[in-house]
């Protein structure tokens, strides 16, 4: 009897919990939200904006130059970007993303209908988006555009891409020192006192503009020469040695050369940069005597050959233009 009694009981409870239905609600029980066509394309087409606000910004940025407010038009295609990605997601957060919540109470056993109702509710969830292959696409194109456009200002950097601009030079074992109308220097016509600059040999106008390119010429008594270890073998041009024109601070020609008319009481001779008085020593190797220049300028081994022209003995010691280039890790090489 009491047996009996239990089983009535627990199939009336099993029946008053399957009617519970709330209002609006489908035949298993799951909310029913209606699809909305229009946010999913508004989604897409959101998207689709902000991929070409960022292609937008990587154009500007690659003709910066060509555009009269180029600053303005960089940052309203990044900020629009950003601005368009925000309004996407924020769309699909609001009217995209499935927010049902399932009142019913558990049953006490597990039930096949129960089941079916839930893998329903939420295969309606997943089906809400039906272009989610489009969705995915815009959101990649967008992600891709704007990560191509944070990473487009980093070409500026210049060596990290093209390093060899800054390690290649023009100069190389046997090619004669010219002046800047192309006319070969001889030995015999470097003066004490005086400074020349000179380029390789056979180079266009464009290519003499080259940061590897020009060189200064001086002529020191052979024995004022201080050279440090790694140079004593490069001077034999008697006392004519010959550097890099481009000054290691930051990057301006030097064209002030320092000869003292009463020695020993004035300065030695010394290279003088015009931007930062950057002053470095002919006599020591090119070492930096007063100012912000870190490092020495490079210098480059010269002979004369059997016609009294100047040659260099291959390419610079040292790597050409200043620390903050980056260049110190890499050594030189001839074109």
């Amino acid at each position: 009897m009491n047996r009996a009694r239990a089983t009535i009981i627990s199939g009336l409870v099993l029946l008053l919990g399957r009617g519970r239905r709330g209002p609006g609600r489908g035949p298993q029980g799951a909310a029913r939200r209606p699809q909305k066509p229009g946010a999913e394309i508004a989604v897409l087409l959101l998207l689709g904006a902000s991929a070409l606000s960022a292609v937008g910004f990587v154009l500007c940025y690659a003709f910066a130059n060509d555009l009269p407010a180029e600053n303005q038009l960089l940052g309203a295609t990044l900020g629009l970007a950003f601005l368009f990605l925000a309004a996407a997601l924020i769309v699909v957060g609001l009217e995209l993303v499935p927010s049902e919540e399932l009142v019913d109470e558990y049953p006490p056993l597990e039930h096949p209908g129960e089941q079916q109702a839930l893998v329903e509710a939420l295969e309606e969830g997943g089906s809400r988006f039906s272009r989610l292959g489009l969705f995915k696409l815009g959101l990649a194109g967008a992600g891709g555009a704007l990560g191509l456009a944070l990473l487009a200002p980093a070409v500026s950097f210049g060596p990290l891409f093209r390093v060899g601009d800054f390690l290649g030079t023009p100069w190389r074992r046997g090619r004669r020192l010219v002046d800047p109308t192309g006319r070969p220097y001889r030995a015999s016509e470097i003066q004490p006192d005086n400074f020349y600059d000179a380029f390789p040999e056979h180079l266009s106008a464009s290519q003499k503009e080259q940061m590897a390119a020009p060189v200064l010429l001086v002529r020191l008594p052979p024995g004022s020469l201080r050279l440090p270890p790694k140079l004593r073998d490069y001077p034999a041009a008697g006392g004519i040695v010959a550097y890099s024109k481009i000054c290691t601070h930051a990057g301006c020609a030097i064209d002030m050369y320092r000869a003292p008319l009463f020695q020993p009481v004035e300065p030695t001779p010394a290279f003088v940069c015009p931007c930062h008085y950057s002053t470095f020593d002919p006599a020591t190797g090119g070492t930096v005597l007063f100012g912000p220049a870190g490092r020495a300028l490079p210098m480059l081994p010269i002979y004369v050959d059997p016609q009294g022209y100047l040659r260099a003995k291959g390419t610079f010691d040292g790597p050409v233009g200043p620390s903050w280039w980056g260049v110190r890790i890499y050594r030189q090489h001839a074109e």
